[in-house]
């Protein structure tokens, strides 16, 4: 089915190409972001294991979906929106590729055995918040559904902020209740690599925003 899309893609009108390809971008943030949910939900320290390495793959998929819309970028004087926010819009949802991708990796690398609430948490506000750009991208295309548009955005301004408040409590816990100052700061860096993801979530709903106030 991937080449038969890649065959498609070939006689696609090269502005359209960006809309498919940041659709699939869209996509594979889901599934990281499901993927992530998974991990911190298993006490299965194998299956952990291996849902990283997943991520890991599927962040390099990102990271090829990226270098195609710079390399379109570059190529084709025809694009559907501005350059300077198709390349901004690529550059953030690739950075919540490599926050996924660096929480996965820093809660196996610190051995982080046992996974709390606020780790859950704020997984799962990641993957709500890449949802909603699930359903905000394909609307680019046409930009005749704006509501749907700004709805995710809206959306994620507030997974962003319930994101910072379970952020806040959860260091003020840790330093209340660890007295392990390695485990403090491998277990802050967990937190912080999550919370940023949802910071990046709320980036791409701003060029979002800002690349439809300009065409609608």
């Amino acid at each position: 089915m991937g080449g038969f899309n890649s065959f498609v893609k070939l006689f696609m009108p090269k502005d359209r190409v960006f809309y498919s390809l940041f659709e699939d971008v869209a996509s594979n943030l889901v599934e990281m972001a499901t993927v992530l949910n998974e991990l911190v939900a298993t006490t299965d320290l194998a299956v952990r294991k291996d849902k990283v390495h997943l991520i890991e793959r599927l962040e390099h998929k990102n990271d090829d979906y990226t270098h195609r819309i710079f390399v379109e970028l570059g190529q084709n004087f025809i694009t559907p929106f501005d350059r300077e926010d198709i390349h901004y819009l690529a550059a953030t949802l690739d950075d919540v590729a490599d926050y996924i991708h660096g929480s996965a990796k820093r809660m196996d690398l610190y051995k982080v055995h046992y996974i709390n609430d606020s780790i859950r948490k704020l997984a799962e506000l990641i993957l709500l918040g890449v949802m909603e750009l699930h359903k905000a991208i394909p609307e680019l295309r046409n930009m005749q559904n704006m509501r749907v548009i700004t709805d995710a955005c809206v959306k994620i301004n507030s997974l962003e902020n319930h994101a910072d408040d379970i952020y806040d409590r959860a260091i003020a816990d840790l330093f209340d209740t660890e007295q392990n100052a390695a485990e403090l700061i491998k277990m802050r860096e967990i937190y912080q690599a999550l919370e940023i993801a949802t910071d990046k979530c709320e980036d791409c709903a701003n060029v979002i925003e800002t690349i439809i106030i300009k065409y609608s």
